[in-house]
């Protein structure tokens, strides 16, 4: 992402204009959009015009449209965004008013203003235009018959091409139908290979696959390379590594990511660090639960007693269409920053945002054991449902405590 302009004014209103530059950006850009931001970009729009005979012509033509956002649309695997909204200014192609549908475009500028700018979004902008911060990873997650070949980025996973095919099993005295699925089989990642990895990007490339699949293919890849003579394979045959997993299935990268092997070479990446933190945050839910909580209103409170030592949340939780929820998850952010907790905001197109979002997209390891905050949320989730269903007074176990003290008083 290339950042061509940034005026953002003392009550935090303002435009960015930002070129996206690969289909990273687009998702960034998707993190970016809210209803009610302000869009200018170039677009195309069709236009039907009428002769003094009374015959139409159709014809697009290329114009700098301003749309108010309504609804946004991002397509992970093509990284198309789609954003559309009413025009807000006079166009001589578009009425006032009128909607309209941009397709965001990779290399052509845009324009977002918004209302008010929050730590959130301009993080993300510094970090989408830091180019140090990229650190692309492919993997080939396979076993026999079926194969995903993933690229892995500091905010995405994306799998670039899923390759399924049918092996004829051994038969008894030969075993030339199976050899010849196998083989072309492999020759579809190879070339799967060639075609989406970009070596001068990526750290590694991962071949993982349970049992010796993984080691076949290998072996595969590196023999057609020398006939071939694919100087793309070959120079960079130092950065295949082979690992071991359950399964062909993209959600396998988790462990494959885990690998104490794979976390040496990625240590430095915002990827690894996210992996290491989760894992270690179930760890401590198993052997210290006190010091480990999910769920919005268990963290809040964990926050408000300045006891978190790492917060992780998931970007989707920012992409709220309610300003206010939006709101309290970036004061939450911004006060475990203030009292010197470590955030980290997970990418809801990893396989750890996955992950952290089945646990309501928010946990937290603290500082310090708090097990009274467990009590806390049941009393006020309990105080709620009795609300919610007309029922007013203590709960029935304050009344025996009531009770049991007139008894004892009487007595």
């Amino acid at each position: 992402m290339k950042l061509l302009s940034k005026h953002i004014e003392r009550d935090s209103s303002g435009t960015v204009t930002l070129v996206p530059e690969e289909g990273e950006d687009m998702w960034h850009t998707y993190n970016l959009l809210c209803a009610g931001d302000q869009l200018k970009a170039s677009t195309v729009r069709r236009i039907v015009s009428e002769s003094s005979t009374g015959s139409t012509d159709k014809s697009s033509v290329r114009i700098q449209l301003t749309v108010s956002v309504e609804d946004v649309y991002f397509d992970t695997q093509a990284a198309v965004l789609r954003v559309n909204g009413r025009n807000i200014v006079e166009n001589k192609h578009v009425k006032l008013g009128a909607y309209h549908t941009i397709d965001l475009e990779l290399n052509r500028p845009y324009t977002l203003g918004k209302q008010e700018w929050d730590i959130i979004s301009l993080e993300r902008i510094e970090n989408a235009c830091d180019v140090s911060k990229r650190a692309d990873i492919a993997a080939v997650v396979l076993q026999e018959g079926f194969a995903n070949v993933c690229l892995v980025t500091e905010n995405m996973t994306v799998v670039r091409q899923r390759i399924e095919t049918n092996i004829p099993r051994k038969r008894r005295g030969t075993t030339t139908d199976h050899d010849k699925g196998l083989n072309r089989f492999y020759d579809q990642i190879m070339q799967a290979v060639i075609r989406h990895v970009d070596f001068t990007i990526v750290k590694a490339l991962l071949i993982a696959s349970p049992g010796f699949v993984k080691d076949n293919f290998y072996k595969y890849l590196m023999e057609n390379a020398i006939k071939m003579n694919s100087k793309v394979l070959l120079e960079n045959k130092s950065k295949i590594v082979l690992v071991h997993c359950s399964s062909g299935h993209k959600h396998a990268l988790a462990e494959i990511l885990q690998e104490p092997a794979i976390q040496t070479r990625l240590s430095d990446t915002k990827y690894a660090c996210e992996l290491r933190t989760l894992e270690n945050f179930y760890k401590m839910l198993f052997n210290e639960p006190a010091k480990a909580f999910y769920g919005v209103r268990h963290v809040l409170k964990a926050a408000e007693r300045n006891a978190i030592a790492s917060l992780m949340i998931t970007d989707g939780l920012f992409r709220s269409a309610n300003v206010t929820e939006r709101k309290k998850y970036i004061n939450l952010v911004e006060t475990v920053r203030a009292a010197g907790g470590n955030v980290l905001i997970f990418s809801s197109l990893h396989t750890s945002g996955e992950q952290l979002t089945q646990l309501t997209g928010v946990a937290a390891i603290l500082h310090f054991p708090l097990p009274d905050i467990e009590e806390e949320v049941e009393i006020e989730e309990e105080a709620e449902r009795r609300a919610a269903q007309g029922v007013l007074g203590p709960r029935p176990e304050d009344d025996d405590v009531e009770e049991d003290l007139t008894i004892s008083l009487g007595s």
